[in-house]
């Protein structure tokens, strides 16, 4: 999908290391709802699927969007195909909801 530079600019601020500190939760939401799919659940969070992946987001307080934010995001767009495979350094250990816990395959 074509995204316009508004998205664009979104998709490269997420995606540069160092992280950039100004990216605004209004700009990743538009860009979500351009290339996927963000459903507001009833207590407040976004419910987001970018390609194959899911994850729950927290509106953030600020109009800003925090560094673990950036991560989650970083790891969508990468599986998604918006970025380079390996670019993405997740280490948080995750419960599968299955009995299963660890680092993401």
């Amino acid at each position: 999908m074509a995204l316009n530079n508004h998205h664009r600019e979104t998709v490269e601020k997420i995606l540069a290391h160092p992280a950039s500190g100004n990216i605004e939760w209004h700009q990743v939401l538009s860009l979500i709802e351009s290339i996927g799919e963000a459903v507001e659940e009833h207590n407040g969070n976004f419910k987001v699927t970018v390609g194959p992946e899911t994850e729950t987001l927290h509106r953030p307080r600020g109009k800003d969007i925090d560094e673990q934010m950036v991560v989650d995001l970083r790891r969508l767009l990468v599986q998604a195909g918006y970025g380079e495979p390996g670019a993405v350094e997740d280490s948080r250990d995750r419960d599968y909801g299955d009995n299963r816990w660890g680092k993401p395959e």
